[in-house]
């Protein structure tokens, strides 16, 4: 790897903690586990798109390392990665058949996949009684999954437009 792609990806993984530190200072209007819109998954779902797998795969890693140490949580690490990991291979393989035009599709996808990682991690601490939880956090995760998806093919098309001048 170059210099110039470490920077990139240095760079991405910095706009995303920026992001989530921002994220953390707004209160939550829903007071339910794990409901949260996920504003620096803009930065992964551009990323999916634009870069290696395993280039993935390392902003996304430092980013939830990072965000646990920085938020005081590092039991929601645990949770984080499980649905990080479930939904970049969900994301990676639509990748393939959804086209960069409908970017929030797949938006939609990796956040209910990652919604599936956590609600298993969960079931695994917790027992089966937070399935209660997983009809909201579906909910939650499709709409929360679209915002940061439209959001993302906004970044992509500015990019585009800075781009071509």
């Amino acid at each position: 790897m170059n210099v110039k792609k470490l920077t990139q990806l240095a760079m991405l993984t910095g706009i995303a903690l920026i992001i989530f530190v921002v994220e953390m200072q707004i209160p939550n209007p829903f007071p339910l586990p794990g409901v949260k819109l996920g504003l620096a998954n803009i930065i992964t779902v551009y990323a999916i798109y634009h870069y290696r797998a395993r280039e993935v795969i390392m902003i996304v890693l430092v980013r939830l390392l990072l965000a646990s140490i920085f938020g005081g949580n590092m039991m929601a690490f645990l949770y984080s990665l499980a649905g990080s990991a479930i939904c970049l291979a969900g994301m990676l393989l639509l990748k393939r058949v959804i086209d960069e035009k409908y970017i929030w599709i797949s938006s939609v996808f990796g956040a209910v996949l990652h919604n599936i990682g956590q609600i298993l991690v969960a079931v695994l601490i917790l027992g089966t009684s937070v399935l209660v939880y997983f009809p909201f956090l579906l909910v939650s995760g499709c709409l929360a999954g679209a915002f940061t998806g439209i959001c993302a093919q906004f970044v992509i098309h500015r990019l585009d437009i800075i781009g071509d001048k």
